[in-house]
């Protein structure tokens, strides 16, 4: 038992994938940017001033949503002249959350 232990607590140190994960899903709990990313799978891209219409919030606050979900690879964006695009990141968490998110 003690090696299992040991080999159980080693697997632990790989803090950096248990800290990225954790934050993923701690920033997605939030209702605003878990709409956001309900949009984005639904339609793969959408100018920040669209996304604050339909959430129904200003495009200020949700600026500040979109920059917490980028930090965690949640989202990436694309800038067009003045006009900013956002989409989801094509990695293995959004994979998750659109699975989940279209299911409803």
């Amino acid at each position: 038992m003690k090696i299992i232990k040991s080999r159980i607590k080693h697997e632990l140190t790989n803090k950096k994938a248990l800290e990225r994960c954790a934050r993923q899903f701690g920033v997605t709990g939030h209702p605003t940017r878990m709409k956001i990313c309900y949009l984005l799978c639904k339609y793969p891209e959408l100018p920040v001033s669209d996304i604050s219409d339909l959430v129904g919030i200003s495009i200020s606050a949700i600026s500040q949503h979109l920059a917490k979900l980028k930090d965690c690879q949640i989202v990436q964006p694309r800038r067009e002249a003045q006009t900013i695009y956002y989409s989801l990141e094509n990695n293995s968490f959004t994979k998750i959350l659109k699975t989940q998110l279209l299911k409803a």
